[in-house]
């Protein structure tokens, strides 16, 4: 029986690249040591929505996120941004 390369089923199975802090600071912009990440929770809170509105925001690519694991990451500096995107001024 001859075995051929081994192919993933699902992404999830794919070998990964570890990101270093210098590709870090090339997306964000600013040291990695300056950088605040918050929770989706956190930001739920800070906006005043629920976690689901966050995640949804997230999915939608409305609100950047960095996926840590099988979990989200929100730069401060993101969620500010996504604000003043959305900022109307009453008139």
């Amino acid at each position: 029986m001859a075995v051929g390369p081994h192919v993933p089923h699902s992404p999830h199975q794919e070998r990964s690249h570890t990101v270093t802090p210098a590709e870090l600071e090339g997306v964000f912009h600013m040291p990695m040591s300056r950088a605040r990440f918050l929770t989706p929770r956190e930001v739920a809170d800070l906006l005043r929505v629920s976690s689901m509105t966050v995640y949804r925001l997230i999915k939608s690519g409305d609100l950047r996120a960095v996926r840590v694991g099988k979990a989200y990451r929100i730069l401060e500096d993101d969620v500010d941004a996504y604000l003043a995107d959305r900022f109307t001024q009453a008139g």
